[in-house]
């Protein structure tokens, strides 16, 4: 922390102490009583306190029986013992003798034993604290959570313009995730701001994650010392102290499919375990070209991938939280390019999901993803068709829940807004069917008999805004009625609520000394990293 800050911050303070100083975002301005248009803004007026987590309410799908899924475990552990991973990295190479695994150069043995009893010490759930303590969610188990894309390096904007980002464009849609009530992160670099040096991104990043938004963030993991920026920075805004006992960022650490962990993404790794921070450990998988082609061995070689990283991150710290981790996509075979929405991707999900809950520990997939060019009715099947199988999956962490097409290449200012619309669906769906007024449900259908309608009854008017969900985005109306208003299709609506968001948009401001902390420490490394050095980053 900087000197400057003497006694104006205290990192021993708990944040329960803090929440005053932690402002949140004001509650949305509603009607005044009186008169038919004040009962019908109150009726209709948004509400973008964010959802809770979300706890499952219905049965997740599994598709292996004990045996397959006893196969799968067998399969993996085989090839960590026989065939091993390769960890180009010589602090792991000596951590991992220090634990009495075999070791030959840089290539490592796992002993099954050894595996299992390093994952058994990674806790089965746990809880995020946000700057917000209200936004505070629980992960792991029947617990999950949406976050948005991260990575894209082109947008498509508020006129669907596909172009490079800028750190005004990232901050937009860490805006939009604040407002988006599904939505429960302002993840990191949802698009890359292009208007800065690539090795000061991620202090820019960062802070705008932490300014914009009072509800959970991810943390950027592209290089070692700027894990360790990232941690630094989340040190000043929570207290070294409470980082120790309290989840309040995620890292992403990707392998390189087939059987690989790289330097970089290790050294990242140390520096979140140590300072018992999760990660998410994610192998890159292209099915068919860096996996075998077959779904079983897929999963199998992955398992074996995501399992020694698990193990690794309780080398480095005993147990501090880590999430089973993947990147899923199949490639065809007739270009060699990523698809997204395939069958086989949705039966990879409730297989991994099987493995993470045979293994306890929470698990992240990616959902909503599109490969489309536009926002298009194949952009939508795709992203239907990931986030139904990713629901009945049972994840915990589900990424990419919002803007992601084109393969990652562009988020789409419209498919974002959608996609968050759709994560309140999926939520709504996934809590299962609400029996607490059955009793007096039942009570209506005499009270109407035969041939009547609900429409008028004290049940239906007490009910109507909550006993189905009315998506705001979707157009139900006649013909007649669409034409009358402009004939306008779905991305323009989700643009033009999109634009009205964020002329709402009322910022959750930071602890004034907490701020003027941040900007002195990005100040300060944007110094003591030349601009020049972006060319030498691994990014």
């Amino acid at each position: 922390m900087m000197c400057r800050l003497g006694a104006r911050i205290d990192p021993r303070i708990d944040l329960a102490d803090r929440r005053t100083e932690m402002t949140s975002t004001p509650a949305s301005p509603r009607a005044r009583r009186g008169g038919r248009s004040a009962r019908h803004a109150l009726r209709t007026a948004r509400d973008d306190r964010m959802m809770p987590g979300l706890t499952r309410g219905i049965p997740v799908c599994d598709v292996m029986d004990g045996a397959q899924v006893e196969r799968i475990d067998a399969a993996s552990m085989d090839i960590l013992e026989n065939v091993g991973v390769l960890f180009r990295d010589p602090v792991a190479i000596r951590d991992w003798r220090a634990v009495g695994a075999k070791v030959q150069g840089e290539m490592v043995y796992l002993d099954r034993g050894l595996v299992r009893d390093l994952i058994a010490t990674i806790p089965a759930d746990f809880t995020y604290s946000a700057r917000n303590p209200a936004n505070n969610l629980r992960l792991g188990g029947p617990h999950s959570i949406f976050v948005p894309m991260t990575g894209a390096p082109y947008l498509r904007d508020l006129d669907d313009r596909r172009r490079s980002p800028t750190l005004d464009d990232l901050a937009m849609f860490h805006k939009l995730s604040h407002m988006m009530p599904a939505l429960h992160s302002s993840a990191h670099h949802i698009v890359e701001p292009c208007d800065h040096p690539i090795s000061h991104r991620h202090l820019r990043i960062t802070y705008s994650s932490m300014k914009h938004s009072d509800k959970t963030f991810m943390g950027m993991t592209t290089s070692p010392r700027n894990a360790e920026d990232v941690l630094e920075m989340c040190a000043i805004l929570f207290g070294e102290a409470f980082m120790e006992q309290n989840p309040v960022t995620t890292g992403n650490c990707n392998g390189n499919s087939p059987l690989v962990w790289d330097e970089t993404m290790l050294g990242a790794m140390r520096a979140f375990c140590r300072r018992n921070q999760p990660v998410l450990c994610s192998p890159f998988v292209l099915g068919g070209a860096n996996t075998p082609a077959s779904v079983p061995a897929t999963v199998a070689q992955l398992n074996a991938e995501t399992l020694s990283a698990l193990a690794y991150t309780q080398v480095i710290r005993r147990g501090c939280p880590a999430i089973y981790g993947h990147y899923l996509s199949t490639v065809s075979m007739r270009s060699g390019a990523p698809m997204a929405g395939t069958p086989e991707i949705s039966l990879m999900n409730f297989m991994i999901g099987q493995m993470a809950r045979h293994y306890g520990v929470p698990w992240r997939t990616s959902s909503l993803l599109g490969g489309a060019k536009t926002f298009d009715a194949q952009a939508g099947y795709e992203s239907a068709a990931t986030l139904a199988a990713v629901i009945h999956s049972g994840a915990n962490y589900i990424w990419h829940s919002a803007g992601w097409n084109e393969a990652g290449m562009h988020c789409s200012v419209a498919k974002f807004i959608t996609d968050a619309e759709q994560c309140a669906m999926a939520f709504r769906m996934a809590e299962g069917p609400k029996w607490d007024d059955i009793d007096t449900a039942l009570a209506a259908i005499p009270d109407v008999g035969p041939g009547g309608h609900y429409l008028g009854h004290p049940h239906t008017q007490a009910n109507f805004q909550t006993a189905f969900f009315m998506p705001e985005l979707f157009d139900n109306n006649s013909i007649e009625q669409w034409q009358a208003e402009g004939s306008q299709e779905i991305t323009g609506r989700a643009l033009a609520l999109a634009r009205k968001l964020l002329g709402e948009y009322r910022e959750p401001k930071l602890d004034e000394a907490r701020n003027e902390a941040l900007l002195d420490y990005i100040a300060r490394r944007e110094r003591e990293i030349p601009a020049a050095e972006a060319l030498n980053q691994e990014y």
